[in-house]
This record gives C-alpha cells, structure tokens and sequence, in this order.
C-alpha cells in the first residue's frame, strides 16, 4: 500500500479536525470492505466460533500483510505505511461491521501504539526497530497484556513483577513472574507487551512461545474476540521503556485502543441498522411491511440520528489522535461513552426488530449484540468516560 493512497494531511493546530472522509481513506475501506466480503462472511464467522480455533489468523494476515493494515501507524522510516488514526479508525469500522475475528484493535492499534511511544520517549534500538518492522508487515502479532475493561486514566494492578536473572541471561535481560487477567488479543500473539513493576516500574517485551509464558483462553461474552488469562513464571523478558516513560506508553495504548473502539461500534452499529432496514422492508404482516408501521419508522429514526452523531464523534476522536490535538482526552472520552451506547440500542433493536429470527443463532444479529456489549465495556464503560468527561470539561458533579 503506497504512502500516497493512505495519507491525510494533518489538520493546523487549533483548528476542527475535517470530519468527513478523504478519497484515500474511502479507497482504503473499500479494499478492507471486498476483503470481508468475500472472506468474512456471517456464516463463516459463526463456523469459526463454534470451534476451538475462534480467531481467522489466515483472514487476519491477509488483512494485515497483503492489504497493509497492520503498519498504518507505523512511520516509514520503520517499514510502515506512514498513516495516521484516521485512516486505522476507517479500518476498525470494517472489523465492526463484519464482526471480523482477526486481532487487529490489540495487535494494530493497542500494541502498536505503546511500541510507538514508547520508542519516541527513548532512543529506538535495533530490536525495537525491527519489531515495529515485523508488526507493521504482519509478520507478527502483537499483544499489551493489561486488562481488556482498563481505561485511560485507570491505575493497573501490579500483578507482574521484575525478579532475579537466571543463570546464563544475557545482560540487560530481565525476568518476569505474575498473572493478567481478561486479556484481548494475546491468544493468538507472538510477542507479548507486559507492564511490571520492578525499580523502576517498566514496559517489557515477551516472546509469547516463551519457556515460563502459559496463555489460557477464557469463556467470553464476545467470542469473535476471545480473552485469555496470562502466566509468567519467569519468563525471559526485554525492557523497552521505564518509569514515566513506561507509564506514558501504557496510557497512550489505552487512548488509542479506546478511540478506536469507538470506530469499531460506529461500524458495528452503522451495520446493524442497514440489516434492521433492509429486513423491515422485506417482513410483512397484516398485508404490509413491517417497516410501513409507524413505530417501528420512529425507532429506525432514532437510531439513524444515533448512528450520524456516533460517526461525529468518534470521527472526532480519530483525527484529534491523528493531529495529536490537546483536545485528546476529552474527545477520546466523548466517543467512547457515545459509541458504547450507540452500538448496544442497534444491535438490539437490531435483534427486537427482526422478530423470532432475530433469536435464533444461526442469524448473526447475536454476534453484533455480544460484540456490542462487550465494547461497551472494554477500555471503560461509558458511565466512566462521561465521568472523567465531566471532570475534563470542569462540569459540577451531581
């Protein structure tokens, strides 16, 4: 993927980001969009989920290598594309509205993100440079194992901890013993990006195949992004960042990863609509359309509006990201407790409104509903951005 087709140019500083989408980005969503078209189909991901491999590493490589997704934040001078949030928000709205099982928020954007600032705090070496190069062509999968319903802001447990080098380390290797719990992405991860805290207090890479390191998937609410529950017993590890530095990358991910999240629901909600509309027009009784009716015209219009403003806001989000704009955290907040709302009311009326097949689970209104629910709640409910909102935009509490 040429620089060029993926591009937008930053927005002055001050200045209201451009919320509408360039011919690039449109350009981008269309090859993302024939990709899961032809390879992402409702069918196929309901076949996946009911098997013990529940993420499609093949689509997700194809995703990532053919079509370039995966170094979109990446700069060139590190073997990426050189684009920007926005274009990974375009992005994050296909997964959305394909219920895609790749691990494309954790791996593109989360893990990627704290790579990236945590290299720009200090001097790249060698091996963080190749890892963002190996990232950024998908040659690996990447992974932050925090928490998937942390939020910017939010103080991580200090399960993980630096212990004593064995015999034989190289030095400046380190040693990591602990657990995370409810992780998104790791599953299918080749390195793991692990906070620990030690003196000082680091961000640490893990080789996931790794002696020590043990993955263990758990029963999730989402099974299109299936959680699991790490162990390090001592497991060889590498620092890349430390101190403030190590603590300003873990929150720049989970500013990323929410922002982004947020564009997830936008196309998960947009999506549920466009089947709720086109079943209504199709379902008829009494001799009429379904969709003839006029509460079921009234609810379809509330959620219509609901889904313009969403697409405002996380928009918003995504270019103040990409122009690194001081307006971050409030933007960054305001669309993930919009989008949050906005993509659960559509996949549930999308699941109301499609009567008795709406239930069944060889319909897929099941999977935009449960990844729907489970977003709503990963990276921060939206009742805890609207009260972080609060506290940005200096507003009095209740």
């Amino acid at each position: 993927m040429e620089r060029p087709a993926a591009m937008t140019q930053p927005t002055p500083r001050g200045e209201i980001p451009d919320l509408l989408y360039s011919e690039a980005e449109n350009d981008l969503r269309q090859a993302v969009k024939a990709l899961f078209a032809e390879r992402c189909r409702p069918a196929d991901v309901l076949a996946r989920i009911e098997t013990g491999e529940t993420y499609d590493l093949p689509l997700w490589h194809a995703l990532a290598a053919d079509l370039g997704c995966a170094g979109l934040l990446v700069p060139e001078s590190l073997g990426g594309a050189g684009a920007s949030y926005r274009e990974a928000a375009v992005v994050a709205e296909e997964t959305g509205r394909s219920a895609a099982p790749v691990p494309y928020l954790g791996s593109a954007v989360v893990a990627t993100a704290a790579l990236l600032a945590a290299v720009g705090a200090e001097p790249a070496s060698d091996d963080d440079s190749k890892l963002l190069a190996s990232l950024a062509d998908g040659a690996q999968t990447a992974a932050l194992a925090i928490a998937f319903e942390s939020w910017p802001g939010s103080e991580l447990p200090g399960s993980v901890r630096v212990v004593a080098p064995s015999a034989g380390d190289q030095a400046g290797g380190a040693r990591l013993t602990g657990t995370a719990a409810r992780i998104a992405d790791a599953l299918p991860a080749d390195v793991l990006l692990v906070p620990a805290d030690g003196v000082p207090y680091g961000l640490y890479v893990v080789d996931a195949h790794a002696h020590g390191v043990t993955r263990s998937p758990v029963v999730s609410l989402d099974s299109t992004r299936q959680l699991c529950d790490l162990t390090l017993d001592a497991a060889p590890a590498r620092r890349v960042a430390a101190g403030d530095a190590a603590t300003a990358a873990v929150a720049a991910a989970l500013s990323a990863g929410a922002a982004m999240l947020a564009a997830e629901q936008l196309g998960l909600a947009e999506r549920c609509l466009e089947m709720t509309v086109a079943y209504v027009k199709e379902r008829r009784q009494f001799a009429r359309q379904v969709g003839s009716f006029q509460a079921i015209k009234h609810r379809l219009a509330d959620l219509y509006v609901s889904v313009a403003q969403a697409r405002a806001v996380a928009r918003y989000a995504a270019g103040c990201l990409a122009d690194d704009s001081p307006d971050v955290p409030v933007a960054v907040a305001m669309a993930k407790a919009y989008c949050g709302d906005a993509a659960v009311k559509a996949a549930e009326e999308c699941v109301q409104l499609h009567g008795g097949i709406g239930f069944t689970w060889e319909h897929p209104a099941h999977l935009y509903l449960k990844r729907a629910k489970s977003g709503s709640v990963a990276f921060g409910t939206p009742d805890r951005h609207r009260a972080a909102l609060a506290g940005l935009v200096n507003l009095p509490g209740a």
